[in-house]
């Protein structure tokens, strides 16, 4: 058995001592997913707006707290239902920070304007807020797609990855992509 799939099975196991209670589980799962979970954390961070206050390290521990707090009675079938939920927590936080920036009472009627060679690659990043709300409409249309976009812009899943964690094809996964993409950017022009 390769690493990979020893790994994986470690994951799916330790998941399953914590939806049974096993107090020391999260413990165990911490060291196995923490390395991914920066990585989707800096992945997703680097497509944010200029001026994003947030670290990677700080938004993996806040959705791995999301995730396996003691409030927290999520089940999940296998990893990559796991990493779908994380994907879900890292966007939800990254919606909330959005919104607390633009509170008036946090300053938010300013715009910070950063004067770096990045910013003019920056400056077709998408608005958290709207992408979010978008994302809410195609899930009132369409969840398998709102659920594909999650995975592949806030968790860096590819397609294939993706696809394994939906249930579905890969082809039916290019072809939600591809629709997805479109109406998402139709709805944020």
């Amino acid at each position: 058995m390769s690493v990979m799939m020893l790994l994986m099975t470690d994951v799916t196991q330790i998941l399953n001592a914590i939806q049974d209670g096993d107090p020391s589980a999260s413990d165990q799962l911490l060291p196995l997913v923490y390395e991914e979970l920066r990585v989707l954390a800096r992945q997703r961070l680097a497509n944010e707006k200029p001026g994003q206050t947030l670290q990677a390290t700080a938004l993996v521990h806040e959705a791995y707290l999301r995730l396996v707090g003691k409030d927290n009675d999520q089940e999940w079938d296998n990893r990559g239902h796991f990493f779908a939920a994380a994907a879900e927590a890292m966007r939800r936080i990254l919606v909330e920070s959005a919104r607390r920036k633009k509170n008036e009472k946090a300053g938010g009627e300013f715009h910070r304007i950063e004067l770096s060679p990045q910013h003019a690659a920056n400056a077709e990043t998408v608005d958290l807020i709207e992408l979010n709300d978008a994302l809410d409409r195609l899930a009132a249309k369409d969840p398998r797609k709102a659920e594909l976009v999650k995975l592949r812009y806030f968790a860096g899943l590819t397609i294939e990855q993706a696809a394994q964690a939906l249930g579905v094809s890969v082809g039916t996964a290019n072809n939600d992509w591809a629709y997805s993409k479109t109406w998402l950017c139709k709805q944020l022009s």
